[in-house]
């Protein structure tokens, strides 16, 4: 009770008052979402899904009940063990000191993603949700307004918006001053509304810059909404330390839970490990520990230290927490990403007995997995529920859908599909064709669709690109690659996707080190982490190369960069050791200072590169 009471209070809390100005923050392009409902997604990012708020029927409602539901969890998630016998870099795991093997979520290396489909978000993270959904959810917070979630495809654009939109280049506060000269009425609905324009199309300065002119003027009473929106649009425009040092000038008084949910939520944005630990700790020495804090952790420790859920979960299990549907697609996503079929059916069928309803991007995640592991019977099941009796009633599925079937290799789908959408296509879809007819080695129907989008479009941003860009990386096609990276000239770029594509390109061009210097200036300007995965593949490009000069340059970087599980990337290192027959001195010590303990494979790993260890005929025969 103590969640639903929480998220109807949270939401009392949202709406827009008589004479008050309340700018909601939630950060859409932080939490991933169902792609099948909007209401749905919205309640579901506020860390409360639908679900929850109906409120739940049974033995659910007990503690007994949610006690044996964690019990079931955790004993699955224990059981979590990457695949043998697939590749080198995932026939072993790794537990932290001092805990036994019992008492942490086994996990090998995250360097085995599966890259071709990245940008599809099935495990790296957030900021690789489809970019459609993303732009579609810009306005989470702010779309909540009286009390009511309301389609933004039924929206006017407020005649505010229109009029800064016409002055892209003038300030905000000479403009906000133009407009009340002009006797226009400054209300807190054309705020709202102005504010949800404006992060829609992703123009947080511009955002930033209203909210700024509202507390010159004194005019609004600005809301625990107000700072939360503050700290969430610093931290887009300037970085987590700009939002850090706004919080803590704050008082007390107006560091609500909204506020700290708010940093803590774009520091697992950025993948800062550190940071929403600190933040997540600090809450719970303030409030009463919520679904959403919990949520948040799970969603960074999937990304970046698989081996932290069980202490997620099991803070929830002593809280009385429920586990939300959005816990269980992250949890599915992890059973997912390690092949682990079983454990993926078996959470689906507990969430089905929670009652709560698998929405269609869990059905989506797993039909992936089916379809990669050849159970194309059952991935073809599920594709059928997502698109549901009638696609053109149902077109939000269309990209997902588009996206598996070319996986399959169901070429006479992605037409079929592609016919129903063709004549109105969207965002979305135009980005889903380029990727769908790539993965089906249909390069000309892929430019042709892109050349189509950049017609349509008034101003393409970087985004468009990616996708045929991600094309021409993933099949080696450097020359086009590089062509399309001078058109991109240009565009602003900000995505740590987008980094990790030229990556690929150029390393798929024989260009490791450029590779390498992308990703040093993308750190270096953006101020944003690139993905983990992009150093693990120039660091693997390295180790390919025998360069182990290189790649114990990477794995330096790594470690600098913040990312904290650097088992993955000694064991690419060492591998290249006994690969190129170099004695790894002190390797065991450098492990140990990492804090990485050994299982019995990666032990064996280790004895193999030990310059002391006496060689087998075998290898005397090599």
């Amino acid at each position: 009770m103590w969640a639903l009471r929480r998220a109807s209070v949270h939401l009392r809390n949202r709406e827009v008052t008589s004479g008050t100005t309340q700018i909601f923050c939630i950060s859409t392009d932080i939490t991933r979402c169902n792609s099948g409902n909007l209401n749905f997604r919205i309640i579901e990012s506020l860390g409360h899904p639908l679900n929850e708020l109906k409120g739940r029927t049974g033995s659910y409602n007990t503690l007994s009940g949610t006690l044996k539901t964690y019990s079931r969890i955790i004993g699955s998630l224990l059981s979590t063990k990457p695949i043998k016998g697939q590749n080198d870099d995932r026939d072993y795991t790794f537990t932290d000191p001092g805990k036994s093997r019992a008492s942490v979520l086994e996990t090998a290396p995250e360097v085995d993603v599966d890259d071709s489909s990245i940008s599809e978000s099935e495990f790296v993270g957030d900021e690789t949700v489809d970019e459609n959904m993303q732009n579609e959810l810009e306005h989470l917070g702010t779309e909540i307004a009286n009390g009511e979630m309301r389609s933004p495809a039924t929206k006017a654009i407020p005649a505010m918006a229109a009029a800064l939109h016409s002055a892209p280049s003038k300030p905000i506060g000479k403009f906000m001053n133009e407009w009340v000269e002009k006797g226009n009425e400054v209300t807190t609905s054309e705020i709202s509304s102005t504010m949800i324009y404006l992060r829609r199309r992703k123009m947080f300065f511009r955002a930033l810059q209203l909210l700024e002119w509202l507390e010159s003027t004194g005019r609004f009473e600005l809301t625990e909404s107000s700072y939360a929106s503050w700290v969430d649009l610093l931290a887009k425009v300037d970085g987590i330390p700009a939002a850090e040092k706004y919080l803590k000038k704050l008082p007390e008084s107006c560091k609500g839970e909204l506020v700290y949910r708010t940093f803590l939520a774009n520091c697992v944005f950025h993948n800062d490990q550190k940071k929403a630990e600190e933040v997540f700790n600090r809450m719970k020495d303030l409030f009463p520990i919520s679904d959403f804090a919990c949520n948040q952790m799970l969603l960074l420790y999937k990304r970046v230290n698989q081996k932290k859920i069980t202490d997620i979960l099991n803070l929830m299990k002593e809280n009385n927490i429920k586990t939300s549907s959005f816990a269980y697609e992250v949890l599915i996503a992890i059973k997912a990403h390690w092949n682990d079929i079983k454990g993926m059916e078996q959470l689906f069928v507990t969430m089905k007995s929670e009652g709560l309803e698998p929405n269609s991007h869990i059905k989506s995640i797993m039909a992936k997995r089916y379809a990669i592991r050849g159970l194309n019977d059952k991935a073809e099941a599920l594709l059928k529920e997502i698109e549901g009796d009638d696609l053109t009633k149902n077109r939000w599925a269309s990209p997902m859908l588009l996206s598996i079937y070319a996986l399959l290799g169901k070429e006479d789908e992605v037409e079929r599909i592609w016919k129903i959408c063709e004549s109105n296509l969207r965002q979305g879809e135009y980005l889903a064709g380029i990727q769908a007819w790539g993965k089906l080695n249909r390069i000309d129907a892929a430019e042709e669709v892109f050349n189509k989008m950049v017609k349509t479009l008034k101003v393409p941003a970087a985004k468009h690109y990616m996708a045929l860009l991600d094309v021409y990386a993933s099949h080696k096609m450097f020359e086009k690659g590089k062509e399309l990276v001078k058109r991109m000239a240009n565009i602003p770029v900000g995505s740590p996707y987008l980094w990790h594509v030229l990556v690929k390109l150029y390393i798929g061009g024989g260009e490791v080190e450029k590779a390498e210097s992308i990703l040093d200036n993308a750190l270096r300007r953006r101020k944003v982490k690139p993905w983990f995965i992009s150093y693990m593949t120039v660091l693997k490009q390295y180790a390919e190369e025998g360069k182990l000069h290189n790649a114990e340059r990477m794995l330096d970087k790594i470690r600098k960069t913040g990312y904290l599980n650097l088992a993955p990337a000694y064991w690419v290192i060492l591998n290249a050791y006994v690969g190129t027959k170099t004695p790894a001195y002190g390797f065991k010590e450098r492990l140990r200072g990492d804090n990485i303990v050994l299982d019995d494979s990666f032990a064996r790993l280790l004895d193999r590169a030990n310059p002391f260890r006496k060689s087998t005929v075998g290898e005397l025969l090599e």
